[in-house]
């Protein structure tokens, strides 16, 4: 707690009757400067270690958390996975966008995520058993984010949860889906290679070919909920529960391919 002026003032006063001339903007001096003043030895002092500037980005608390995570369950969630999703606007309809996930030179995991429509840049962040996603549209400058089931599988071929983001409407209202994203190759290892091999999927129109949607994965994600729901059994709110979700491992019994 800073003491008040008056205390300050007072305080300055009664040092002054001990050191001579002591004032008020004395208390300006760094440490050193001070016990010199006042007759102490200020080699005694250690040397402050000089501020270290703040990292680039959002100060978020759990930071090294985040980190220490990323590093130790990045590497399962790299590669390139296809998304599926509800259309947000067009009912019965859905969208396929293509992505890359990939750790940077610290360790965490970053996202390109896009078709011929859309270009989304973020973070991939695996932590406490969940997948928190956190994306930017560099076409249009909306934010978008996600939470997935997570797995704690060596390699992870599919998961599955809820995304947040601004509808293509006139009020650019905010949207929940469901969202899926399956496994469609590994990362070779070259990043300027891998970079092409993203620009190739991600060129694609986010249009699924007709039929290519199942029934099955149709159910998955989009049902009934509501207050008109509850009684038989639905769901309150939009909510991919475990017992509901397809994240998994890769199988052990099937190649792996360095590529789609």
């Amino acid at each position: 707690m800073q003491p008040s002026p008056h205390n300050l003032s007072r305080l300055s006063a009664l040092i002054a009757t001990r050191v001579d001339g002591f004032r008020s903007l004395d208390w300006e001096r760094d440490l050193r400067g001070l016990a010199e003043l006042c007759g102490a030895d200020a080699s005694a002092i250690p040397a402050m270690a000089p501020a270290k500037p703040a990292a680039p980005g959002l100060p978020i608390a759990i930071w090294d958390q985040m980190l220490r995570s990323a590093q130790v369950r990045g590497q399962a969630y790299e590669g390139f996975f296809r998304s599926i999703r509800p259309h947000a606007t067009l009912s019965r309809r859905f969208v396929h966008e293509y992505g890359m996930i990939r750790r940077n030179e610290i360790g965490l995991l970053e996202l390109k995520l896009g078709s011929a429509d859309t270009a989304v840049e973020g973070w991939v962040i695996p932590i406490n058993g969940q997948v928190y996603v956190i994306g930017a549209d560099v076409n249009n400058g909306a934010l978008l984010f996600g939470l997935f089931n997570g797995s704690g599988a060596a390699r992870v071929d599919v998961f599955d949860g809820l995304t947040l983001k601004p509808a293509y409407n006139i009020g650019r209202s905010p949207t929940a889906t469901s969202m899926l994203c399956e496994r469609v190759g590994d990362l070779s290892g070259d990043r300027e290679a891998d970079d092409l091999h993203y620009a190739e999927l991600a060129a694609q129109s986010p249009d699924p070919v007709e039929g290519s949607v199942s029934d099955e994965m149709a159910a998955h994600l989009v049902w009934d909920i509501g207050p008109s729901l509850i009684d038989s059994g639905g769901d309150w709110l939009l909510n991919m529960s475990l017992d509901r979700s397809m994240t998994r491992g890769a199988d052990p019994k099937v190649p792996r391919k360095p590529k789609a």
